[in-house]
């Protein structure tokens, strides 16, 4: 994948008018999947690969994470141009007493839990709140049915219309899959489209496989490598 193939948001995961915090967001989430222990799950991963994921991944944050030099790449690549007022946002989140903030910040994995551990009873009170929204957000309600259940328990080969149909039938529906996992919908959608012209490079499928199944409660290296072994033979390698 070369830098031309995919722009510096893309990579990031993160919108072309995306905040400094959104930004810092997006490399923290690229970083912990894509290095340290998170790559021995990859087993299908070559050194090369890592190496030139986790080089875009800091490249792409050096740029976008200066405003100078991310209003030149806009411009260059004829994108929208960043928001001008950075420090007043900042400020903004620094002050912001609103929970909803403190909640978007965990759950980013910006910060950790502990972090609030030394605070007042009402900087505990938000950790406890984190840690319900966190709960419910992961939450799978459905009506359980014993023969879906044995079908999935008995799949070995998981493609994209499996995993939809999973999907499905634990009450998630795209939407909220891509706010799981953090996963954009059209990467979703081409995945269980299996629209291989439109995926990205297969450490990312991998990686974005991984959280789907992790969300649904499967057994997420099963169905990761099982799914990047399927589209593998859809390539014909």
């Amino acid at each position: 994948m070369s830098g031309s193939a995919k722009n510096y948001y893309d990579i990031l995961e993160i919108p072309v008018e995306a905040s400094h915090q959104e930004i810092a967001q997006g490399y923290t989430r690229a970083k912990n999947a894509y290095s340290g222990d998170s790559l021995a799950l990859y087993s299908l991963m070559t050194k090369e690969e890592c190496d030139e994921i986790l080089n875009l991944i800091e490249e792409a944050y050096s740029v976008l994470c200066d405003p100078h030099k991310r209003r030149l790449y806009n411009n260059a690549r004829g994108l929208l141009a960043p928001p001008d007022d950075y420090k007043s946002y900042q400020e903004r989140v620094d002050s912001n007493k609103d929970i909803g903030a403190i909640q978007q910040l965990a759950s980013s994995g910006s910060i950790n839990n502990r972090d609030f551990s030394a605070e007042s009873k009402k900087g505990n009170d938000k950790k406890d709140i984190t840690k319900i929204v966190a709960s419910k957000r992961f939450a799978l309600e459905h009506t359980v049915r014993p023969e879906m259940e044995q079908e999935i328990e008995q799949t070995t080969v998981f493609t994209g219309e499996v995993l939809r149909k999973i999907r499905e039938y634990k009450g998630v529906d795209v939407a909220r899959m891509s706010d799981m996992t953090k996963v954009s919908k059209t990467y979703i959608k081409n995945i269980e489209d299996e629209k291989l012209d439109n995926l990205p490079v297969l450490v990312y499928v991998r990686g974005f496989v991984y959280q789907y199944a992790k969300c649904l409660k499967l057994n997420p290296e099963l169905v990761a490598t099982s799914y990047i072994n399927h589209i593998k033979q859809l390539k014909g390698e």
